[in-house]
């Protein structure tokens, strides 16, 4: 799942972005709001975590310009600002969810899984194929019942790879929706990444490669 996170406060937008990349999201930052419409208009986010206050252009023109297009990406408005009325405020402009500052961490990534889980189209809580299966909620796997250890990025593909439900999945697909923005296409990341999910999964091998198209499982 692919988050934009954009806070002003640059110390506090790059330990969001730490603590929801080591709970195996793809995240990228910004710190204003003329650089998250950038962003938007270049890649296909599933959640945008949003202060409200921000600069150059405001969070809330933001909000309005996502809900008017009617754009997939779920909004959580993440801001200082607490009162009732800002809160219908933020929700009457377009957000899905509204997280006032300070917050605990924990609450954060449940409310932007969430969102996560609403973005069309939705994420099946559990998936199933091939003898493999993901619980996307608990965050675990599992072949023919034995338990399988991923690190989050291998989760993350083995997920895209379910939802094909036996379709061919491009190198450019997973880049996009499995890594942030900073990203290399030459790196060689989706290869090295498939190749210990593949040892991961153990014999007999699952997933194939289609020379020059992506990957099947």
């Amino acid at each position: 799942m692919r988050v934009l996170v954009a806070e002003d406060e640059e110390g506090l937008a790059e330990l969001v972005a730490t603590g929801l990349r080591r709970a195996g999201f793809a995240v990228d930052t910004v710190y204003s709001g003329d650089a998250a419409q950038a962003y938007l208009g270049l890649h296909e986010y599933d959640v945008i975590v949003l202060d409200r206050d921000l600069p150059r252009i405001h969070g809330d023109d933001v909000a309005r310009e996502l809900a008017a297009a009617g754009a997939r990406t779920r909004i959580l408005m993440l801001t200082a600002s607490s009162t009732m009325q800002d809160r219908v405020e933020g929700l009457d402009l377009g957000a899905d969810d509204y997280l006032a500052k300070p917050f605990e961490f924990p609450e954060l990534v449940a409310r932007v899984r969430a969102l996560g889980r609403r973005s069309a189209p939705a994420t099946p809580p559990l998936l199933e194929r091939a003898g493999i299966s993901l619980d996307t909620v608990r965050r675990t796997a599992a072949r023919d019942g034995r338990e399988i250890g991923l690190s989050p990025k291998q989760f993350e593909v083995l997920r895209i790879l379910l939802e094909a439900d036996g379709g061919v999945v491009s190198a450019e697909e997973l880049l996009e929706r499995a890594w942030d923005a900073h990203a290399d296409p030459f790196t060689g990341a989706v290869r090295v990444t498939m190749s210990k999910l593949r040892t991961a999964l153990g014999e007999p091998p699952l997933i194939r490669t289609v020379q020059g198209v992506g990957y099947r499982l």
